[in-house]
Parts: structure tokens; C-alpha cells; sequence
């Protein structure tokens, strides 16, 4: 296997408005609305922490401090549980060591491609993960690994950039990234191209961009001088379209299940299915379906 520099960090681009969600987001960040019983965000970091991620960067907005807050020591909260009794393990995954949790500000939200480059300092000159939280990556039931391991095992072998995907149906590409794709093998594909929601008959395959990638440093070089693009925005796609050719990149087909958490119908089924899936509720959940469908 070749040697690359490791995935030490990861960027989670956090300022957005979640107005989709209002009034529920008015007061309470989109990312901290609870899939169940743990926070999307916290979706996430469990992702991140499982492929080898030390360093969480929060790309942060005005009103989003609560993202951070989450993985701080709740001192009044764990005394009171610890007086009481109470199984204190509930709260170790939004726990942090110190220095692991860094937050920047992006105060004009300019896009995407705007967001992750306010990490610029705090990334440095290393290659870093990027994870869209909205997009719920849930991994094969049965012991089946997080997308970003299987990203980060596979940056293992051909380095570079990388992008996870998956395959939809034909006729859904348009609402969508699409890749170009050229040689494949196993669950790895070169990338020769990306394209932004193209009509279904011009599509180049039905493999779509699905919010986690791995990145090399030179893209915020790219980033620092891209115009805005569609939507009058920065778009990430634009600056890692001018990454193809410069140097290797490559998409993942993630095993898993993607849940798109950005929109209400999306959210309300990942809550249904993950709470299906759990042993101390699973079943009385689809009882209470299938009286509710009755």
C-alpha cells in the first residue's frame, strides 16, 4: 500500500440557516435536531472519529455556538447524573479531548466552496476530510464500516482527492452532482469530470456526489481566487473541477445508506428507519407503524 499523508483533520461546514426547518431552527441549530436520540451532527463525528480523525473543525455561523457547546464538559448536567446514579456513558460520544473541537466563523455565507475556505489556517498544509452533515452515511447493518473509512482506506491506496458517491436511479441524476467516470474497479472510480444537475439524457453516468470527500491543501490555492458560481456563490465543485488532471481523483461508492437530512421528508425517514434498527425500540416502533398505517 503507498504511503500518503494521514487524514488528521475533517471540516463540517455548519453555518447555514436551516430554513427549511423553521420555526423548529429559529433557536436551535439544524445540526443539533436529533436523529432518534443523537444530535445529526453528532452522526457525523462518530463517522469521522471511526475513520481515524482526530481534529473536528466547525465552519460556524452567528447563533450556531450550541454545535460547539455539544461536545463540551456539561459540569452541572454530569453532577447531577453522577449524584443520581445515572449511566454516565450516554453522554461519551459528545465528548472531546482538548484542541480536538476548533470552531471558525464564516460571516458572510457565500457558499460552499467560501465555507471550507475559512478553514484555510487551521487546515494548513495537509489534506483534510470534509462532511456535509445533512447527509445522513449509515453503514451496512452487521458490522459494515462508516463512508469515511472506506474513503480514507482507499486514499490509503491511490492518495489524491476523493469524493463519495452513489448510484440512483437514471431518471433522478438531475437533481443532482454526477461524476464523469472513467476506469473502475471494486468500489473505486477515476473521475474525469463533474457535473452539476445535468437533464437526464446528457448525464455522463447515475453515480451522484453524496457530501463526504477527502481533499488535498491546494484546493483552498484554487479557492482563494475562484469567482462566484451557481447560485452567485463559491461553489467547492467548481474549485475540485479544476483539481482533475493536476492531480489523482478518485470516487468511492459508498456500501451504505445515504438519508438526505436537508429536507423534512428525508429527516423523518432516517428517524423512522434508525429507530427500526434499535434493539430497545425497534420493535415497538413498528408497532406503533404499522397501527398508525392500520
Amino acid at each position: 500500500m503507498s504511503q500518503h499523508q494521514p487524514i488528521r483533520k475533517a471540516v463540517f461546514p455548519v453555518a447555514g440557516l436551516g430554513t427549511r426547518f423553521l420555526p423548529a431552527t429559529k433557536a436551535v441549530p439544524k445540526e443539533l435536531l436529533p436523529i432518534v436520540d443523537r444530535p445529526l451532527i453528532q452522526y457525523a463525528v462518530d463517522e469521522a472519529r471511526e475513520a481515524g480523525i482526530e481534529q473536528m473543525i466547525f465552519v460556524t455561523g452567528r447563533g450556531k455556538t450550541a454545535i460547539v457547546d455539544h461536545f463540551d464538559i456539561a459540569f452541572e448536567l454530569e453532577a447531577t447524573m453522577r449524584e443520581r446514579d445515572k449511566d454516565m456513558s450516554v453522554l461519551d460520544a459528545s465528548s472531546a479531548t482538548p484542541g480536538d473541537i476548533i470552531a471558525v466563523r464564516q460571516q458572510v455565507p457565500l457558499g460552499l466552496g467560501h465555507a471550507i475556505w475559512c478553514a484555510r489556517a487551521v487546515v494548513g498544509d495537509e489534506p483534510f476530510a470534509v462532511f456535509l452533515p445533512d447527509e445522513l452515511m449509515v453503514a451496512q447493518a452487521g458490522g459494515g464500516t462508516g463512508c469515511m473509512k472506506q474513503m480514507v482506506e482507499a486514499y490509503g491506496e491511490v492518495g489524491g482527492n476523493l469524493i463519495s458517491v452513489l448510484e440512483v436511479p437514471r431518471e433522478q441524476v438531475s437533481s443532482y452532482g454526477v461524476i464523469d467516470p472513467g476506469e473502475a474497479r471494486d468500489n473505486l472510480t477515476e473521475v474525469r469530470g463533474l457535473v452539476e444537475k445535468p437533464p437526464v439524457a446528457e448525464a455522463p453516468s447515475n453515480k451522484i456526489v453524496s457530501g463526504r470527500y477527502i481533499l488535498q491543501p491546494e484546493v483552498m490555492r484554487v479557492l482563494e481566487t475562484q469567482g462566484k458560481g451557481a447560485g452567485g456563490e463559491i461553489q467547492l465543485t467548481d474549485a475540485m473541477a479544476r483539481m482533475i488532471g493536476q492531480q489523482p481523483f478518485h470516487a468511492v461508492t459508498f456500501a451504505g445508506r445515504r438519508f438526505d437530512c436537508g429536507n423534512k421528508l428525508g429527516f423523518v425517514e432516517a428517524t423512522l428507519a434508525l429507530a427500526l434498527e434499535r434493539e430497545d425500540m425497534g420493535a415497538d416502533v413498528r408497532a406503533i407503524a404499522e397501527r398508525l398505517l392500520g
